[in-house]
């Protein structure tokens, strides 16, 4: 079974920066990918940026050229790098990770950017 813990959430003024945090603790059947999702109030999770075990990346319209994914192997964690925040950024931020078995959730940390 695998653990994903979240950090790094918090309050940010608008054109801020913040680095969130995905820790990863258990034992993976190899690794597929690391994902970042977020949910705003009132509205569906979606999709912000996703890191495949190759290295390619994927990111949602709305972050391209100001969120980063990555991931630290020796650490276990991965993270997301979010620049030039937004109001309409703000939501709840899940991590997630999937290997050749499952696929495993965080608890979500919340960003909140105030304009």
């Amino acid at each position: 079974q695998v653990q994903l813990v979240e950090s790094g959430g918090g309050l940010v003024q608008a054109g801020g920066s913040l680095r969130l945090s995905c820790a990863a603790s258990g034992t993976m059947s190899g690794f597929n990918g690391l994902g970042w999702y977020r949910q705003a109030p009132g509205k569906q999770r979606v999709m912000v940026a996703l890191l495949a075990y190759d290295g390619s990346t994927n990111y949602a319209d709305s972050v391209k050229g100001r969120f980063t994914i990555s991931r630290d192997n020796a650490k276990n964690t991965g993270y997301l790098e979010m620049n030039s925040l937004k109001f309409e950024d703000t939501a709840v931020y899940y991590c997630t990770v999937w290997d050749t078995k499952s696929i495993y959730w965080g608890q979500g940390t919340q960003v909140t950017v105030s304009s």
